[in-house]
This record gives structure tokens, sequence and C-alpha cells, in this order.
């Protein structure tokens, strides 16, 4: 018998295949049973409208971005690239950043809504925090925390510091049109990795 978690994780994927093809607007619940190979009502108990259905789908998406980012973050140098930077937290948490932002900028789905929906993000953007944000923060805020106590990070609230990190690199990653006529994208991820590198730095040393 197929698990709820698989049912979930079916729909989830037809979500994403339609959301790439067609975009949200003409994304339908029928739509996406059909590609899942569900019914109708299997997708309207857990979902009860498209809108709902997206939402659990960038969510899911952006989780899996920040696991990965997670997961390769140890090889990050300081703000030159350096070897000792990769044995402090504030290069970990640098290089965290720069593999999510080019993770990012080649997703499929994000990219499709960020070019033709951008409406779509702009509750997280303008509102308030989603899951995956909070998720983000929790990370950052961690970091941050490590770096304060290695000294590669300099003293200050961690939280407030962490939200303005999760900012600066979303609002960079959104923004990609804004800047794509003067930095393609390593010039991009270098200058945002400069500027968290620079915000995060002891004053008066590196």
């Amino acid at each position: 018998m197929t698990s709820r978690r698989n049912v979930e994780d079916a729909v989830l994927d037809a979500a994403r295949a339609c959301v790439e093809a067609f975009g949200i607007r003409r994304t339908t619940l029928t739509d996406v049973a059909r590609r899942a190979g569900v019914s109708r009502p299997t997708v309207y108990r857990r979902w009860p409208d498209a809108t709902a259905l997206v939402a659990d789908l960038l969510t899911r998406e952006l989780l899996a971005l920040l696991d990965r980012a997670d997961d390769t973050g140890g090889d990050g140098g300081d703000g030159d690239g350096g070897a000792e930077g990769a044995r402090t937290a504030r290069g970990r948490l640098t290089a965290q950043a720069e593999g999510l932002m080019r993770e990012a900028l080649h997703h499929p789905l994000l990219t499709r809504i960020i070019d033709h929906e951008p409406e779509t993000m702009a509750v997280y953007a303008f509102q308030r925090l989603g899951t995956s944000q909070f998720a983000a923060l929790d990370l950052l805020r961690s970091g941050i925390e490590d770096g304060q106590v290695d000294g590669s990070i300099r003293d200050g609230d961690a939280e407030g510091m962490a939200r303005i990190v999760l900012l600066s690199v979303q609002s960079l990653m959104t923004s990609r049109r804004l800047t794509e006529d003067v930095l393609d994208e390593d010039a991009l991820v270098a200058e945002a990795r400069r500027v968290l590198d620079g915000y995060l730095a002891p004053e008066g040393g590196r």
C-alpha cells in the first residue's frame, strides 16, 4: 500500500512539473491529480486550492536547497577564499550562502516563478516569513553564534544579524535580472559573498 508520504511527494512532484510547464496560474488541482495518478479527492483533502499546493511545493524545494547547502558548507574560505577561512564559522556560513545562491539561480521551478510570476513570492519578501525562511534563520543563527565563539564573526544580536543575512541573500537571488547586464553569475555570487563577509567580519580584522 502506498504511504501518505509517498502520495504527498507524488502530488508535489506533479505540481512541480505542471508549474514548470504551464505556470502557477494555469495549473489546476485536476491537472496535478491526473499527472500524479491519484484521484481529485485525494488532492483536495490535503490542499484546498492550487495556491496552498504551490506554497507547500515551494517550502519543500527551498528546504531541500537548505539541506544541500548545509551539507556542503564545510569547504568555505574567508573573503579571499583562503584555507584559513575554511576553518572558521564565517567561512562556512558564506560558503553555504554561495552554494545556496548558485543552486537557486539554476533551479527550474524558482527561476520560472521569479521570471514569470514573481507576485507568488511577494508575501515572503514583504509581509511574513515562511517555513523555509525560519529553517534558514535557524541555520544562520547557529552559524553566527559559532562564529562569535571562534572570533570570526563580530559581536551582536545573532537573531537580528541572521535576519539581515537572510534578507540580503534572498534579495540578491530574486533580483538577479537587475544585475545580469553588468554581473554574470560568478561575479554576482562573488559580490554577494563579499557583502556577507564584510557584514559579519569583526571590526578592524578578518
